[in-house]
């Protein structure tokens, strides 16, 4: 297991490139099971996730070629209807194989999913989605049983949950409802921009899929799919870590390209509310930023695309912590998702969480401190913290990190950053 070695107070200048989407590749690469002829997705992310999910899909039978970014999947008939549990446990996005193998061959046997500990993230609208198709669902021995022995078959679902729509539950309802009988409608669908992305590759793939990106998405089957060529969209959260990154007071300004300016628009505006500088290009694939000469405190109130996204609330709690005034953060997704607030506390920032809410005083600095990243997105605030922090700060289990950031090291030392990656001899952890 590594850790990775902060050193604090180093100015940050100069330009990186922002990786490929992870959460659009993910439930992409599943979507290659959709058909026997070879797919080519480009601008993959090399991190974890990416590679549990291309290791399931060469156990299910897949051929996978990986080569600088790109990804091509050719899955024949008589691929496996059974995913490994040492696998799939991994991470909760494997979820997302139930629908492909579902529309594909009618049955899977699929464990039930791990991935961050956040709060409770429950699979039940993934299963009342693919039983309205007509499929049957037992749990029996920690593996999900589906099975449609008669073929799948459209109707309307409605796929909100207790905290809005579920981004992998219209995943999965799309990928499955492509290859059923009649047209399906989803009511309550996420709108997030990783979804319309997959609606795009899934039409390229001779879907009819109409209104991704709104609240209603209309599927009518088809008989077959075919092999495609797909580019996947910028990572927007990896985007939105930089950006304060950028906006940090160790910065002088740092420039990104390979962005979309649409995707990034609430994290965009939060960051001008709070007197930064975010300007983009004519095109709005590259944008520049740097702090404000007169930083102000601010409010998130996270929520479905296209509100504040849960994922960028820690990392601008960690800029909220060196910002002057009282910031309040509440998160209505994962009200439990706080848990990198005690770790910021020990490098000397002054937060009180209560109830899915935290209250940040801005202090004047913070010193680097040993701490444990908890998740994915708690392991970015930690580094956006250390890096404005005076001192040293080792963060351990960085494994978390590594599951959604591709060569997070490597960009921040392009940008003048001191840190280090390392063997962590002394922390006597194994994963989560």
């Amino acid at each position: 297991m590594d850790k990775l070695i902060v050193e604090g107070g180093h100015r940050l200048s100069g330009t990186v490139n922002i990786s490929g989407s992870k959460n659009a590749s993910l439930p992409i690469l599943a979507a290659a099971l959709l058909t026997d002829e070879p797919v080519r997705i480009s601008r993959v992310p090399d991190v974890s996730d990416t590679n549990y999910m291309i290791q399931i899909l060469s156990q299910l039978g897949a051929s996978v070629e990986r080569s600088s970014g790109t990804v091509r999947i050719e899955s024949p008939d008589g691929i496996s209807s059974s995913a490994s549990y040492e696998q799939v446990r991994k991470m909760r996005a494997s979820i997302c194989l139930l629908g492909p193998m579902m529309a594909r061959m009618h049955r899977c046997t699929l464990p039930l999913p791990g991935g961050c500990v956040i709060g409770d993230r429950p699979v039940d609208l993934h299963l009342r989605a693919i039983q309205a198709l007509g499929a049957r669902v037992r749990v029996k021995g920690g593996n999900m049983v589906i099975e449609a022995p008669n073929g799948l078959v459209g109707t309307t679902v409605d796929m909100r949950g207790d905290s809005g729509p579920t981004v992998l539950g219209t995943d999965n309802l799309m990928m499955a409802a492509v290859l059923a009988k009649g047209t399906t409608i989803i009511e309550s669908a996420a709108r997030e921009p990783e979804v319309v992305d997959l609606a795009n590759f899934l039409n390229k793939m001779g879907a009819r899929i109409e209104g991704a990106g709104s609240r209603t998405i209309t599927i009518h089957g088809v008989e077959k799919l075919h092999g495609c060529e797909h580019t996947v969209i910028p990572d927007r959260i990896e985007a939105g870590t930089f950006m304060v990154a950028g906006v940090m007071n160790v910065s002088d300004g740092i420039t990104l390209n390979r962005v979309c300016r649409e995707h990034m628009k609430s994290i965009s505006d939060l960051l001008v509310e709070c007197g930064h500088v975010v300007q983009y290009n004519e095109e709005g694939t590259s944008v520049f930023v740097k702090p404000g000469e007169r930083p102000c405190s601010g409010k998130i109130l996270t929520n479905p695309y296209p509100g504040y996204p849960t994922d960028m609330q820690a990392q601008m709690t960690a800029l909220f912590a060196l910002t002057p005034g009282i910031s309040v953060v509440k998160d209505t997704i994962f009200p439990q998702r706080f848990m990198h607030c005690s770790e910021l506390k020990r490098m000397g920032a002054n937060i009180k969480v209560d109830n899915g809410t935290a209250i940040i005083t801005g202090v004047d600095g913070l010193s680097g401190a040993p701490v444990m990243a908890s998740d994915l997105r708690a392991s970015a605030a930690l580094v956006l913290a250390a890096l404005a922090a005076e001192g040293t700060t080792d963060i351990h289990r960085l494994y978390h990190i590594d599951r959604g950031y591709e060569m997070l090291d490597d960009k921040l030392e392009i940008l003048g950053a001191r840190v280090k990656r390392v063997l962590d001899e002394d922390s006597g952890l194994g994963e989560d």
